[in-house]
């Protein structure tokens, strides 16, 4: 099948290339030419673990293209995937132009039957609007060519997005045309051999899905940190009521960690979106507001603990931080924790030097030379050589286990601020480092 990739961020990029992965001539478009030549060259303009290797495989292969022209990307594909940022507007409703723009390119050039998919993360409604924008263009044209649109939300996390692709959990189809549905069943079919992962339904409950679904992760998330805060309080332990509440069948293990909130292009985004929907909608969703609030106190709770300990002014300290990506495995920043505690602190006067396996890059382009008192370190231990204190921000791998006799020695003072309960507080004091948790006794 031919099938045309509009957009190649982390959505677009991941789809591309697992569809000509198993077999598609796949052909990727984006305006940006900087993408396109990075992409051409064999690199990639993101990290995402796997991808490198398929991207390439497929390329080489002849099965993977890339492209600026608009005009070509529409008369490629009869399946044209819109994979485009939806980022939120200053009211915080998700900002429709740039899936609009798309298709209205679609309409503009296509030359045959096309299945329109909405890959993006678009609000109630958004299939109407691209359908309107495309019959709009062909009334503009003079033409009657039949199409059909189609909501199929992604669900991959970043840092996994290429395993999630290619073993999904479910597959959501939102239209009532026929022809679409069988289509979109035999591009997937590669995808779920074991069992029929595919469900089809109306393209609105299927813009709802998405939404639906992130905004319950998220708020899984912000009541984990709301008991873990009173867990403090009230001299609990947040990992002995997590294990006491996961092993409920009904409520399940995942997304009760208790840390320093969540981050990244999706959460955030989508719960503001969907606040604004219902907004709008004349229904307030008071569940999410409070999620969402939450969420935003959380990211300076770590420097609560920091200021309980060293006081309101900073001047004259340096902490270690390690982490400055929202999550591990990825390089992503937007609505990173780690930005609201190097500002917050910064603010305080404080010096911070940091240390992320793949991030460091993006951090420089985010914080240019916005704090005089940020520097970078090459390894983690050169961060926390002859700091202050230790705060660790993000759960990469290679925090899990470190030399704490080392870090004990190696810091000023042998204390650790950890924003993820990597740690086991009766073995921090079993090699003598001051540690202070999310939640922990």
């Amino acid at each position: 099948m031919k099938v045309t990739v509009i957009g190649t961020g982390y959505v677009g990029l991941v789809s591309g290339a697992c569809l000509a992965d198993v077999g598609n001539e796949v052909l990727c478009l984006d305006v940006d030419p900087e993408k396109i030549r990075i992409l051409e060259n064999g690199g990639l303009p993101i990290h995402e673990p796997g991808l490198l290797e398929i991207v390439r495989r497929n390329v080489q292969a002849g099965r993977l293209l890339f492209t600026t022209d608009i005009e070509r990307a529409a008369r490629h594909g009869m399946v044209q995937f819109i994979a485009v940022g939806t980022p939120p507007d200053e009211d915080g409703s998700a900002d429709l132009q740039y899936v609009l723009a798309a298709a209205r390119n679609v309409g503009q050039y296509m030359n045959g039957y096309r299945v329109v998919v909405d890959k993006s993360t678009v609000p109630v409604g958004t299939g109407d609007k691209v359908r309107a924008a495309i019959a709009e263009e062909l009334a503009e044209r003079g033409e009657e060519i039949a199409f059909a649109v189609v909501s199929n939300p992604e669900f991959l996390k970043e840092g996994a997005a290429v395993e999630d692709f290619m073993r999904p959990d479910r597959i959501i189809i939102g239209t009532e045309d026929e022809q679409a549905i069988e289509l979109m069943r035999e591009l997937y079919a590669p995808f779920q051999r074991n069992h029929d992962r595919l469900l089809v339904m109306d393209i609105r409950s299927a813009e709802l899905t998405k939404y639906a679904a992130n905004a319950m992760l998220a708020t899984r998330i912000s009541f984990m940190n709301e008991l873990a805060n009173l867990a403090e309080t009230l001299g609990a332990d947040i990992e002995l009521v997590r294990q006491g509440i996961g092993s409920d069948p009904r409520i399940g293990w995942h997304f009760l960690y208790a840390g320093c909130g969540y981050g990244g292009s999706c959460f955030p985004k989508d719960v503001k979106a969907l606040i604004r929907t219902g907004h709008e909608s004349n229904h307030d969703l008071l569940v999410l507001s409070a999620v969402e609030e939450a969420n935003d106190r959380q990211k300076r709770h770590l420097v609560d603990k920091i200021v309980a300990r060293f006081g309101e002014r900073l001047d004259g300290l340096r902490f270690a931080l390690w982490g400055l990506a929202f999550k591990p495995n990825t390089d992503d920043m937007r609505e990173a924790p780690s930005r609201v505690i190097i500002d917050e602190l910064s603010r305080r006067g404080a010096n911070i030097t940091a240390y992320d396996p793949v991030a460091t890059v993006e951090a420089r382009r985010v914080f240019a030379d916005k704090y005089a008192g940020l520097s970078y370190a090459a390894r983690p231990m050169d961060a926390v050589l002859g700091a202050d204190a230790l705060i660790i921000v993000t759960e990469w791998k290679e925090f899990r286990s470190p030399d704490f006799d080392f870090i004990r020695t190696a810091l000023k003072q042998p204390v650790i601020f950890d924003g993820r309960n990597l740690y086991d507080p009766a073995a921090m004091r079993r090699y003598g480092i001051e540690y202070y948790g999310m939640g922990r006794r």
